[in-house]
């Protein structure tokens, strides 16, 4: 079986042909899935030569990331904004091996030049500060709690000087939103700022809905064997997995509604009870996509020049499947049978048909290197576990791989508890404890597992209490925990061929329940002090004023005295004269009073 790997090796084989022609490239690949889904990952590079970089001479390289680069002297950068789940049990490996994947929220990671640590740091934070500014997000938040050191986890895979003083951060932002706030400056870093070419299918309402997705930026040095003609080059991607059904359904209708009667077509192959039971068949595997469906909208032109020879559109299926166009075009067929590629025109709009057809025309579904299960254990306010379940679904390859874990300072692991299920599977072993409110935890295991294993990682952590100020609005919801990251040394296939590249994944977010203080107290203290220093302050300040006086003694001076004895005279009348009972005397004196 074809690993879904191997379409996009093919792809950079493509993409990489046309850089002796332009300094730009950009590919869109659409690879079908079961049940009813689609693969759709666009492919952007620029460079710009070193001189010009360093000049701040660029034409397709954009001129804002470029020099707040050049100002944070940050020599590599690769940043990711991800939201949902990549389903592996269905769709089989990751696009891109991993590499281009990132955890829920935002996740950055740079080398800097730098001197000494502390001016990187400083560097660090002038670079998030800017970034957020720049994407429209929350990187200004990534400050010494969220920031990593690893060791062994990532790589620098640009070429870098000799003498160059490189430090690695590493940041993430759990809660951070992924939204069209994000995309927006995301397409103005294109040369054709998504008005032509495959970025006209960007659509915000499409992208966000989709089931998973990811936007990916890379920057770094790339030069030749010989290290002349070195370049400055960004790679943009957006690798996300579309619904066919809810794609189609329009905008205006966009909840599900169950078929008519009429229209259900039943499973004959089940045995019913009666005329009025009905299985209906699942069909919405097998039905044909057009890029109208998918996105909303058609491929307005293209954005390469027509001396670029290039194949934007591809589709990473076999050959023999059935692709409509709207015009005759240029089209490749790659010698492996599994991908296909076509010209965009200069100008007119471009239209791809898919006809619905057999699943064995798909890309067969790869087995990805290692299945990875994360969770919460224990009960209770005070403490808790970590439990990761890692299964090697190769009969015959044992795999290898680095096991990250930035923890934050609020959770404190015990790392005497640390156990697996497997022994002598822990190669090697780097951890930093976490200091309050400055830094987190740090964990790093070099593991191998046999071949056709599950090896179960468990240990306990403390929780810490916060302070009244350091919760959140939603401090009932918990606290986010960063997803693992884990780094594949040899990665194995179906065929069972070890792969030399590096693979890439990444574990849910945790949700980690904290000891959380009854909010309402404090109001309930407020209001009820208040009260009785209202009341006792009250009481106090009537003794200490009022003079107590007799009714006679009140109302006797002056004429405002003689008006309301009158007055009272006048009413004491008026009530005897309708009381039964005259009263007179002392008695009369007394009721007046």
């Amino acid at each position: 079986m074809l690993p879904t790997l191997f379409c996009f090796l093919v792809l950079s084989l493509l993409t990489s042909s046309c850089y002796a022609l332009s300094d730009y490239s950009e590919q869109l690949v659409l690879q079908p899935l079961v049940p009813a889904s689609v693969l759709a990952s666009f492919n952007f590079r620029s460079n710009a030569s070193q001189s010009s970089y360093n000049q701040q001479h660029f034409q397709y390289f954009p001129r804002s990331l470029g020099q707040i680069l050049q100002h944070a002297h940050a020599k590599e950068l690769h940043l990711r904004f991800s939201s949902g789940r990549w389903d592996a049990e269905s769709w089989g490996n990751r696009p891109w091996n991993g590499t281009k994947e990132g955890g829920t929220g935002v996740e950055i990671w740079t080398w800097i030049d730098a001197s000494s640590e502390e001016e990187a740091l400083m560097q660090w934070n002038t670079l998030n500060n800017a970034l957020a500014g720049l994407f429209c997000a929350s990187m200004n938040f990534i400050d010494s709690t969220r920031t990593s050191r690893p060791l062994s986890t990532f790589e620098p895979l640009g070429n870098h000087n000799s003498g160059s003083n490189l430090h690695l951060f590493h940041g993430a932002l759990t809660r951070e939103v992924v939204c069209t706030e994000n995309l927006t400056p995301f397409l103005k870093l294109l040369p054709c700022k998504g008005k032509v070419g495959i970025a006209s299918l960007l659509d915000g309402h499409k992208l966000f809905d989709a089931t998973w997705q990811t936007m990916s930026i890379d920057v770094q040095p790339v030069c030749p064997a010989d290290q002349s003609g070195c370049v400055m080059e960004i790679e943009q991607t957006i690798d996300m997995v579309l619904d066919i059904d809810r794609s189609k359904r329009p905008r205006g209708d966009p909840i599900p509604r169950p078929l008519p009667d009429d229209r259900l077509i039943c499973d004959q192959n089940r045995q019913y009870p009666d005329e009025n039971s009905c299985y209906p068949l699942d069909l919405s595997a097998a039905q044909d996509l057009t890029l109208k469906d998918l996105f909303g909208r058609s491929i307005q032109g293209s954005c390469l020049s027509p001396a670029d020879s290039t194949y934007p559109v591809c589709v990473a299926a076999s050959n023999s499947l059935e692709v409509y166009t709207t015009n005759a075009l240029a089209e490749y067929k790659a010698t492996s049978g599994y991908l296909r590629c076509l010209a965009l025109p200069e100008k007119d709009e471009f239209e791809l048909l898919i006809p619905k057809q057999d699943h064995a025309r798909f890309l067969p579904v790869s087995t990805p290197p290692i299945y990875v299960e994360r969770s919460i254990t224990g009960r209770g306010q005070e403490r808790g576990g970590i439990r990761v379940l890692l299964r090697n679904p190769s009969p015959t390859h044992n795999v290898s791989f680095v096991y990250f874990e930035a923890l934050p300072w609020f959770m404190k692991p015990y790392m005497h508890t640390l156990k697996t299920s497997i022994p002598n599977t822990i190669d090697e072993m780097y951890y930093r404890p976490g200091l309050d409110r400055k830094r987190g935890s740090q964990l790093e295991l070099a593991i191998t597992v046999p071949a056709n294993q599950i090896l179960e990682l468990s240990y306990d952590f403390e929780k810490a209490i916060l302070r009244y100020t350091e919760y959140p609005p939603d401090a009932n919801r918990g606290r986010d925990v960063a997803p693992a990251v884990i780094r594949i040394v040899n990665a194995t296939t179906n065929t069972s061929e070890h792969v030399g590249v590096a693979a890439y994944l990444r574990t849910t977010p945790l949700m980690l329940p904290l000891p959380t203080p009854d909010f309402s107290m404090p109001y309930n203290v407020i209001i009820l002090t208040s009260t009785v220093i209202a009341l006792a302050f009250g009481t106090i300040y009537n003794m200490l004023i009022r003079q107590f006086v007799g009714a006679d003694e009140a109302t006797s001076e002056g004429l405002k005295g003689k008006i309301i004895v009158a007055l009272v005279s006048v009413r004491n009348k008026i009530r005897d004269s309708l009381s039964p009972v005259a009263t007179t005397g002392p008695e009369r004196e007394k009721k007046n009073i």
